[in-house]
């Protein structure tokens, strides 16, 4: 099997184990292409984090090739809803042994992702978090950058349609999942990343006993409504807010509101175990 080889270079990790990865897919007779080649290949492998796959998923879809996962982020969240070994050895093996899974594709302002996009304060962390800082500090930087946007967050309105009904309402933060497991210790008992639904989550914090109805939902891995905390799901969302807000996707930048977050079934073969 021909693979092109995607490290990402602004990974703490990536820069540490990037040779490692080439040479274990070759002690697994993975036939690694050099210079990586867009063209030709029977797979694209990619070592790094959520986002570095993002970069690849329009090119594994347009190539309808799978897509290898050795996870060398921060987080690794769609590695943690697959089953995938965090352990580079291990994840090069599942690539090697050739059994793949379909699973959904979620785009938003024509960038796609895997696991979640965001509005509001996740998406104002993203921002702040500079790459140098999360490859010298790791958790501690993504830590200092949370408590900074949390300390300037504020609710905006918002107006979502989906399914030809409409809501609006005030919130913090919003995400669209496309995933069960995102944010990295976030995991909704009954969503999948294959059932060809998308699930949006708003939060308005208003205070402290909000704050522990919803935290306490999030830890149960609830996704039902409790006071602070609104749950929908459709195969797609159109949503409006009165200022143009960043949206993040897998921890990228995807544009502003207004935005349309849209499931695409089936669309991504990964090898998994």
């Amino acid at each position: 099997m021909r693979v092109r080889l995607v490290v990402n270079p602004r990974s703490r990790r990536g820069k540490q184990f990037g040779a490692v990865v080439r040479d274990e897919l070759r002690r697994w007779g993975v036939d690694v292409a050099e210079p990586p080649a867009r063209n030709g290949i029977e797979a694209i492998v990619v070592a790094g984090g959520d986002g570095t796959l993002v970069g690849e998923t329009s090119r594994a879809i347009a190539l309808d090739v799978p897509v290898g996962v050795v996870p060398l982020g921060t987080f690794n969240d769609l590695a943690r809803t697959l089953g995938i070994p965090l352990d580079i050895e291990q994840a090069c093996s599942v690539i090697a042994a050739g059994k793949t899974r379909r699973i959904d594709a979620a785009r938003v302002n024509g960038t796609y992702y895997l696991t979640e996009a965001s509005i509001g304060i996740s998406s104002r962390l993203a921002r702040r978090q500079r790459p140098e800082e999360k490859q010298r500090f790791g958790l501690l930087a993504i830590a200092a950058s949370a408590l900074t946007a949390v300390r300037y967050a504020r609710s905006f309105h918002v107006e979502i349609s989906y399914g030809g009904l409409k809501q609006r309402f005030r919130a913090s933060q919003l995400t669209v999942a496309n995933s069960p497991h995102f944010g990295g210790f976030i995991t909704v008992e009954d969503a999948a990343i294959d059932d060809g639904q998308l699930d949006l989550y708003a939060v308005e914090i208003e205070n402290a006993r909000q704050l522990v109805s919803v935290a306490g939902a999030i830890l149960k891995g609830q996704r039902h409504f409790t006071q602070g905390l609104r749950a929908y799901r459709a195969k797609a969302f159109d949503v409006w807010t009165r200022r143009p807000h960043h949206v993040t996707a897998d921890g990228e930048p995807a544009g502003r509101t207004p935005a349309r977050f849209e499931v695409l079934p089936g669309a991504l073969r990964l090898f998994v175990p």
